[in-house]
């Protein structure tokens, strides 16, 4: 319909700019120069509108077109028209690639936009930190160009997406790769840190492998014993020493089962209601009096300040304490001295356990918290040890916002402690 009234205006314009002229010539003469002066005024006033147009459109750029009459009227009102429709749909599309980019950033993965020949054009900012992108100024560049490892190269050449790729950077992270066709010609890529699932299958293996030989050697002894005695070979002090082994190897194992167990519950309780009053005095002379039977030819210290309590979770409070104490028993030798204190400090209350034994290399310590890590392996067995007492004190210490501090010179001694806040430390059953 525009187009229709558009050129009954055209004509219209034409019949309305030659009339004068047709009646100009049929009163004075010279017909054709005044159709020709007409036709050109009507010439230069569109050449003028034209003009007007060109500078809207390439200079002005305002939303708001130049005035227009006649033919021009319809023409520009169009190309208004025209402009906020594209506007909006510019902006449309603008907020649409704004929420996808807002929700690419949202993701725990790393993400990356390539055409199919591997020239980036977005990436997200976890993709920066992973895979060392930098953005923009990695816009344009070839992905192999930027990740160089021949798995991730053959993996893209080959396009067989099924299945991802685990591949090991330099960095020593893992992460696994997945590539998606999600529109004409382009790939997105997806990468997720995988490493900590890697690190907890590895100490899944290993912890499994440590139970299994921890629980092999006392079971193979008992099951020596039990075809001797079944077989009749032995009798009288044999037999006695038989039964003696074979319960100091059931004490054994059951011991493990319940550090097992503790470690498990400690664990798998992340949260802590730490309103309970522990009266870590108290605890301690419990565990002063099971340490001078345990350990009758050592020497001990107890420095202990009677009104200090806390609030936390006694059972695993006293699976720290009495960890550190035992550990200090058992892994020192006969007539060593072990000092245990308990006192205030500006930082909150502070416990720690010294002794004099032999210490502890220096690139053992950062290991020591974990599960059936030993320093001296036919020592630990020899005296019962499994291995698991500083795992249970490092998790136990954790809920309670605190961490255990090693400090050992060899030949010197060591020291265990820990610091319990000031915010933990019950002020109700002073004064």
């Amino acid at each position: 319909m525009l187009e229709r009234l558009s050129w009954k205006r055209l004509a219209f314009e034409l019949v309305l700019c030659c009339l004068p002229a047709l009646l100009l010539g049929a009163l004075v003469g010279h017909l054709p120069w005044f159709l020709l002066a007409a036709v050109t005024g009507l010439l230069i006033w569109h050449f003028h509108n034209l003009l007007r147009l060109s500078w809207w459109l390439w200079v002005d750029r305002s939303m708001t077109p130049p005035p227009g009459r006649g033919s021009w009227e319809p023409l520009l009102y169009g190309l208004h028209q025209m402009q906020m429709r594209n506007r909006k749909r510019r902006n449309e599309l603008g907020s649409l690639i704004k929420r996808f980019r807002s929700g690419a950033e949202s993701l725990p993965d790393a993400v990356v936009l390539t055409t199919e020949e591997g020239a980036i054009f977005w990436c997200n900012g976890l993709a920066q930190q992973l895979l060392n992108l930098r953005w923009p100024d990695d816009n344009g560049q070839n992905i192999l160009n930027l990740l160089r490892y021949p798995e991730f190269s053959d993996y893209l050449k080959l396009r067989d997406f099924s299945r991802p790729l685990n591949l090991v950077l330099n960095s020593g992270r893992h992460l696994e790769f997945r590539v998606m066709s999600y529109s004409d010609r382009q790939w997105l890529i997806v990468a997720r840190d995988v490493t900590q699932m890697h690190q907890l299958e590895g100490a899944r293996r290993n912890f499994f492998a440590n139970v299994s030989h921890e629980l092999r050697t006392p079971l193979t002894v008992l099951q020596g014993y039990l075809e001797m005695l079944r077989e009749g070979e032995a009798d009288g002090a044999l037999r006695d020493k038989a039964l003696l082994t074979m319960e100091e190897q059931t004490q054994r194992m059951g011991s493990l089962v319940q550090q097992l167990l503790t470690l498990s519950r400690i664990e798998a309780s992340p949260t802590l209601d730490l309103s309970e009053s522990v009266d870590i005095p108290d605890m301690l002379r419990q565990v002063e009096q099971a340490a001078r039977s345990l350990g009758p030819d050592h020497q001990f210290t107890f420095e202990v300040e009677p009104a200090l309590k806390i609030r936390g979770n006694s059972e695993q409070l006293r699976s720290a304490v009495s960890n550190l104490v035992y550990n200090a028993i058992n892994h020192t030798p006969a007539g060593s001295h072990i000092a245990v204190c308990w006192q205030r400090t500006p930082q909150g209350a502070r416990f720690s356990v010294s002794d004099d034994g032999p210490g502890i290399a220096a690139h053992h310590l950062p290991r020591l918290t974990e599960r059936f890590y030993r320093v001296d392996k036919a020592r630990s067995r020899q005296s019962g040890g499994s291995g698991l007492g500083l795992a249970i004190v490092k998790h136990a210490l954790s809920h309670h916002d605190t961490r255990l501090e090693v400090e050992s010179v060899p030949g010197l001694g060591s020291c265990f402690s820990f610091q319990i806040p000031v915010r933990l430390i019950d002020n109700r059953t002073e004064g």
